[in-house]
């Protein structure tokens, strides 16, 4: 074996002679290529020969490079600073200027030079500009630096100035001046009419000027940076120099010998083969893990007889990466990584590590690694809804087969229906969730109540809050009294071993878990659980009863969210002929939030159309939106127009948060314990629209709420370009409001925007997909709803996850025969010919019933307005389920009902309205005011509009 040694030693002994020899050559001044003619003699003329040498010279160019280019760049930003300084001050100059009163007064005068000519000069001289010069609007100068050139044309233009426009300019030298930056500004009289122009003007060497005396301090930081950076090159490359040549031929020998003796007296083998797959070296240790021949050198790789799978790996020269290949009696992992110099494959490196002593170990490691797995997996597996029952089914999976041959899940029913669980229940239990049996039937399905006795594992460990083993694992303890002989619960199952472990959560029991084995076939093991397993399944199951917990929780939090939902949004929409409505309110599965709708009936027969949404989830959102749904109806009310709504409504929710301790933005207010429960209103959302069926136009404002989808009666459908406020809560933004023509049995659709999260994400994408679904002609309002539903959820079974609230309304017209309007002369002797009218149009429609009480609402409201309005004066009748009397006058005042006294001879004509009247009220338009009126009709005379009933 020193034989051996000796031998495997000499190729690095040669090698390290070579080297030592080269390296001599090169400390005697030898050239290895002296011939200065060649390219390569030629290359190193004209470089350092050296690679520190080298490596000086680039870094130098480099930093040269950087240097030059950083002072020019400043040089040219300080030179465009300057400039754009100079025009600034030449643009303040004659803006300055021009706006004197002095100059406008000059410029009316008959002499305007007289007064221009001293006081351009004395300005000049204050402002250190080139010039100034007055011009009337077609060029004539006022004022001059020479006086010879007053009263002649301008050289320069002044049109963009004559025609009222600011500009500035660069214009060229002259014999008074040198090249200039000039800004010419125009001389407005009271009627804004241009009567002159001023120009200044900066030179342009002024500016070069001020560049220039920035250059030398420039250029000295230039040059130090340069010296610093060239130094610590420098310096850098002297210690490179003296790290690859300090050291000696003697030097490198010793250190070559001191890696071979290292090389092998390591306790891993290491082979080095040529190109041709011949060995050159083999350390003592792979002699004695392959069992080499001393002289085994220079041998090709396929001639060592080391079987079959390892002679093809060291043959084919292939990366291989902790291979494990028998050799004898052993096991070795095997590494082999090609090596290269100059590009060039020269040979492989293969090393070899005796892995026999891990035989034994890697069993349990595999068993471990698998536990661990199973956690891993079951953690990312469990948990994933908020379904008790989901729940179960995945511990289920989860278990069977990688742990267990059955799983069964047995759950209180206060539990399944999200109540608190009932201390140590120990009563029946339901099966919640289990595996199929192998071949047979189980004695209970899913949903059977279970009883189990007394003796059974399960109620042992419900007993004893902690999993009992069937039978036990070595090791474990009896458990006290409790461990009585028994049959297992499940007869299907008389031969496995299983443990019961109870679900607990805050101390109290959920249900139990049955966890059974079977002993495998051709298996030398017993198939009962051990101590580990024990402990494994304990795991397992207390974190699915956490996570069964958190979704009863859940679940009745939900419930009585959605339960608070519903019982805020309307039950039934009102009655109205403007539109005939349908809607879908879906509850989200993980969250409720706060969507809701409306359809809220104005005056005039027109209608209000709302969607809106709350930011948040649970209860205080569906709190929020029911205090924001009223608050629009209170609105509504007012007769507002919808930017003047949004505006109030979000002033309302601005105060709303303030008292509940919130500023408007809705950040928290530290230490406020009324925020705890999250109640604020900031990011609402709110999308208003109000029909008018005898204009058939729709007013609309939204404040981040998704835009409406209007389909016309042709099936086209579009978003109409209402513009998207911010959201209600930010305080002091305004809103804006948009009208649109919407011919009769059109389509409105609102929506939250829980209809586009749940179709994508990406709300453009979202709103392709609803316009796709809503271009279609001929749909009633339910089928509408039904349409966009099924297209969203198609088996009506799954919940999305947010909740979506839909609202489809088809417009109406109010036609000719049931519209009657009259101008009214601003004279109370007219009075009396327009009751014969309007007494004239209720006869034809048939409402005799109502003349006198009409004629007594319209002598009061048209003398009203006679006497303390403005006109025009214009009556209105409209014929709906209610007859409507409109009086509108140009005035802002609104009447009052008061009590009049006894002695009074007035004041008693609002009340006898309000008495005679279904309900009354005033709406203020862009023009005045419309003091209205509704009368009940009878039954058989209330027709919907163009004649049909509301269905």
């Amino acid at each position: 074996m020193p034989r051996a040694a000796d031998r495997s030693r000499t190729p690095l002994s040669l090698i390290g002679r070579r080297f030592s020899g080269r390296r001599a050559r090169l400390d005697r001044g030898a050239d290895p290529d002296p011939d200065p003619a060649t390219p390569r003699g030629r290359r190193f003329s004209l470089l350092p020969h050296s690679i520190a040498g080298q490596m000086l010279a680039l870094a130098v160019t480099i930093a040269v490079l950087l240097i030059a280019a950083a002072t020019t760049v400043l040089v040219l930003q300080d030179r465009r600073e300057a400039t754009q300084e100079a025009r600034t001050r030449a643009l303040a100059v004659a803006e300055t200027f021009a706006h004197s009163p002095a100059v406008l007064d000059a410029l009316k005068s008959d002499r305007p030079s007289t007064t221009l000519q001293p006081l351009a000069e004395a300005t000049r001289r204050e402002a250190r500009v080139a010039y100034i010069v007055v011009t009337n609007p077609k060029g004539i100068r006022y004022s001059h630096p020479d006086p010879r050139a007053i009263g002649l044309p301008s050289n320069a233009t002044v049109w963009p100035a004559s025609a009222g426009h600011t500009f500035t300019d660069e214009v060229i030298g002259s014999s008074l001046h040198s090249p200039s930056i000039r800004a010419v500004v125009p001389v407005f009289d009271t009627r804004h009419t241009v009567v002159g122009t001023v120009m200044t003007g900066v030179p342009v060497a002024s500016v070069i000027h001020q560049v220039d005396r920035q250059l030398p301090p420039l250029l000295g930081a230039a040059g130090i940076a340069l010296a610093l950076s060239t130094g610590g090159i420098t310096w850098l490359s002297s210690r490179l120099r003296r790290q690859t040549h300090g050291l000696g031929p003697t030097e490198i020998t010793r250190m070559y010998e001191h890696h071979d003796a290292v090389l092998h007296a390591v306790r891993e083998g290491v082979l080095i083969a040529d190109g041709e797959r011949r060995l050159l070296l083999a350390n003592d240790e792979a002699h004695r893990l392959l069992g080499l021949p001393p002289d085994v050198q220079g041998c090709h790789a396929g001639d060592l007889a080391l079987g079959p799978a390892l002679t093809r790996l060291l043959t084919s020269g292939r990366v291989a990466t902790d291979e494990v290949h028998p050799a004898g009696d052993r096991l070795l992992a095997v590494n082999q990584q090609p090596t290269f110099w100059d590009g060039r494959v020269l040979g492989t490196v293969t090393t070899l590590r005796d892995t026999t002593e891990l035989r034994s170990l890697a069993g349990q490691a595999d068993v471990a690694r698998e536990r661990l797995r199973l956690l891993y997996d079951a953690g990312m597996t469990i948990g994933t809804t908020l379904d008790v029952s989901r729940i179960a089914e995945e511990l289920v999976a989860a278990v069977v087969p990688r742990f267990a041959t059955q799983a069964i899940v047995d759950l209180s029913d206060s539990v399944l229906h999200g109540e608190e669980p009932h201390g140590d229940d120990t009563g029946p239990l339901r099966r919640t969730a289990q595996s199929p049996l192998p071949g047979a039937a189980s004695s209970h399905a899913v949903g059977d109540l279970v009883h189990f006795p007394p003796a059974s594992p399960q109620a042992r460990s419900l007993k004893v809050k902690r999993p009992v083993a069937e039978p036990e694992p070595a090791g474990e303890p009896a458990a006290g009294p409790l461990r009585t002989p028994g049959p297992l619960t499940s007869p299907d199952l008389p031969d496995h071993a299983m443990i019961a472990v109870p679900l607990l959560a805050r101390g109290a029991v959920l249900g139990v878990v049955g966890l059974y084995r079977a002993k495998a076939p051709g298996s030398d093991g017993d198939g009962t659980f051990d101590t580990e397993d024990l402990s494994l399944a304990e795991e397992l199951v207390n974190h699915t009863a956490v996570c069964i917990d958190n979704a009863r929780r859940y679940a009745r939090e939900h419930a009585t969210a959605v339960s608070l939902q519903r019982s805020l949004l309307p039950h039934g929409l009102p009655e109205q002929n403007a539109v005939d409505a349908a809607h879908r309110y879906l509850p989200g599965q993980a969250t409720t939030a706060g969507g809701w709708f409306d359809v809220i009936p104005l005056s005039s027969a027109r209608v209000a159309l709302v969607a809106g949404d709350v930011t948040g989830h649970g209860l205080h959102a569906a709190v929020a939106m029911g205090r924001l749904r009223t608050a629009v109806h209170n609105f509504s009310d007012l007769d507002l127009v919808p930017e003047e709504l949004m505006g109030r409504l979000d002033d309302l929710v601005v105060r709303l948060d303030r008292d509940e301790g919130r500023p408007a933005g809705g950040e928290r207010r530290p230490g406020r314990a009324g925020d705890a429960d999250g109640s604020v209103l900031t990011g609402a959302t709110c999308l208003y629209v109000v029909y008018d069926p005898v204009r058939r136009q729709c007013v609309m404002a939204r404040a981040g709420h998704p835009p409406p989808v209007l389909i016309l009666p042709d099936g086209t459908a579009d978003f109409p370009r209402v513009r998207e406020c911010p959201p209600l809560g930010l305080g002091g933004q305004p809103f804006e409001s948009l009208t649109v023509d919407v011919p009769e049995n059109s389509r409105l659709v609102l929506y939250t925007d829980g209809l586009l999260k749940h179709h994508n994400p990406k709300p453009a994408t979202g709103q392709e997909w609803l316009l796709q679904v809503l271009a279609r002609p001929g749909r009633s309002p339910q089928e509408t709803c039904d349409a966009v539903l099924d297209a969203l959820v198609p088996d009506r079974l799954g919940h999305p996850g947010d909740d979506i609230a839909l609202l489809v309304a088809r417009t109406r017209a109010l036609d000719d025969e049931h519209l009657a309007s009259w101008d009214v002369p601003a004279d109370p002797a007219t009075v009396a010919e327009t009751r014969a009218a309007v007494e004239r149009r209720l006869t034809e429609w048939g409402l005799d019933d109502t003349v006198f009480t009409t004629e007594l609402i319209l002598s009061e409201l048209i003398t009203n307005a006679i006497r303390y309005a403005s006109p025009p004066i214009e009556l209105r009748l409209l014929r709906d389920r209610t007859l409507i009397c409109e009086v509108s006058d140009a005035s802002s005042t609104s009447p009052h009902v008061r009590r009049a006294a006894t002695t009074d001879e007035g004041g008693r004509g609002l009340f006898l309205i309000s008495q005679l009247t279904q309900r009354w009220g005033t709406r203020y338009t862009s023009r005045g005011k419309v003091v209205w009126t509704e009368q009940s009709l009878e039954t058989g005379e209330e027709e919907g509009l163009g004649g049909s009933a509301n269905p």
